[in-house]
């Protein structure tokens, strides 16, 4: 989502101050490319000049002019003002619960922001990382099928659906559901509200009475990021009726040119909570501003990306292909299962992003596919006999010529993946003498 914003960024803060010295001419003509790459992206023009004019103050304070690094020091003052207007502090936990169960939290939002599918996804965080007893409550009585998705949904991420009965309305059903939680000692209640299409009293309305009924203790509003300033708009309009906590920000791994995410904290002063990052029942992550400040300055968000890896990574696998590299036994089979470990953290376009670089990277192999990469080097490994993967060194010219046969490959791509896979190998085993792997895993 972020990639057209930070393209445009990034383009003259690379420039800046690379000979040395700098003009004061320098600062004005980066600070207007800055100012056109925050437009374009539809940020809102008063968080654009309140933006420019905090980056404006830091860098004429800290004496840019007269630095030794002037670029690097004006790079961290643009991430430090990032940083600031995404929401500043990082927040431990996305939903306070720190009250008597069953905590009640309610989402709201538009129709097709991605409510329903995020009640699931909240739930299945919950449960997994903050280990919650948790109720999805279907309370959307208007739109057909609202209920059975959300039961479809509740299933993915293995938690309870409440079985709504419609007839009661959204408060009566709300008013249900708490009695039902409290019996049987549910933690946390996460009720789907109807949406609309856009504002209306009726949508107000409908919110409001709930509120009555229970007493949420967070009200989520639920934007679509792909609306760009109208999902500002839409959080105002619902903030000035009922009293939000925080934003849910959907369809961040769509092409939205990220305006959203940067002026909806400033211009509402609402925390943004969760982020969606695809349409899969567990992608969805706790916001953190300083992580999405690096992604989008190319720092890259290795935190995020070990996060990651110690969710869908087996620890004793990895620990045993540690082992085999250090007996000096790592074979192409033990390659194919790193290679398929890779794919459950997500795509390698996606890893390499979340490297220091990674998009300057992947810029300089525009021509390169690394996922078609990927599926190749898998069919060519998954052609070879269990002999030929546990010693590649029997692989003579027949052999060679057959697994690219039956892998729908050249001989030459096959020969281009050994050599990867021996020097993989004698890198790794580097890295183990020099104690640098066992460093990775501690």
């Amino acid at each position: 989502m972020f990639e057209n914003l930070s393209e445009k960024l990034l383009k003259p803060l690379r420039t800046f101050g690379r000979t040395g010295k700098v003009t004061e001419a320098d600062l004005k003509n980066t600070m207007k490319q800055i100012r056109m790459a925050l437009l374009e992206a539809d940020v809102h023009f008063k968080v654009t000049k309140e933006f420019l004019k905090m980056v404006e103050e830091r860098a004429v304070g800290q004496e840019l002019i007269q630095s030794i690094s002037p670029g690097q020091q004006f790079i961290k003052i643009v991430h430090d003002a990032l940083v600031e207007f995404l929401g500043g502090e990082e927040v431990k936990d996305p939903i306070n619960l720190s009250f008597t169960p069953p905590v009640p939290v309610m989402l709201v939002g538009l129709q097709g922001s991605g409510k329903t599918t995020t009640c699931a996804k909240i739930a299945g965080y919950l449960k997994n990382k903050m280990k919650k007893r948790v109720l999805v409550v279907p309370a959307d009585n208007r739109r057909p099928a609202a209920k059975q998705q959300l039961q479809v949904m509740a299933k993915k991420v293995d938690v309870e659906c409440f079985d709504s009965d419609l007839s009661l309305g959204p408060a009566g059903i709300a008013e249900a559901a708490m009695d039902y939680a409290q019996k049987e000692v549910i933690e946390v209640v996460l009720i789907d509200t109807a949406g609309r299409l856009a504002i209306d009293e009726d949508l107000m309305q409908e919110v409001e009475d709930i509120t009555s009924a229970i007493n949420p203790k967070q009200t989520i509003f639920v934007a679509d990021s792909m609306t760009g300033q109208d999902a500002v708009n839409v959080a105002q309009a619902f903030h000035d009726r009922t009293q939000l906590s925080g934003v849910v920000l959907t369809k961040l791994d769509g092409d939205a040119r990220g305006g959203a995410a940067l002026s909806i904290k400033y211009l509402t002063g609402l925390p943004i909570t969760f982020v969606g990052v695809g349409e899969g029942p567990t992608q969805i992550e706790a916001f953190h501003p300083s992580r999405l400040a690096n992604r989008i300055l190319d720092m890259g968000d290795v935190v995020s990306l070990v996060e990651k890896a110690q969710e869908v990574i087996d620890e004793d696998e990895a620990m045993e292909s540690i082992a085999r590299v250090k007996k000096g036994s790592f074979t192409l089979e033990d390659f194919l299962k790193q290679m398929r470990m890779m794919k459950k953290i997500g795509s390698m376009e996606s890893i390499i992003k979340m490297l220091p670089g990674g998009g300057q990277a992947l810029e300089q192999v525009k021509n390169m596919d690394p996922e078609t990469e990927l599926k190749q080097a898998e069919a060519i490994i998954c052609s070879m006999t269990s002999k030929e993967r546990r010693n590649h060194k029997i692989l003579n010219g027949s052999r060679r010529a057959r697994i690219a046969h039956g892998s729908g490959t050249k001989v030459s791509d096959v020969n281009r993946l050994i050599k990867k896979y021996d020097d993989t190998n004698k890198m790794m085993s580097k890295m183990m003498k020099t104690g640098m792997m066992k460093k990775l895993f501690q």
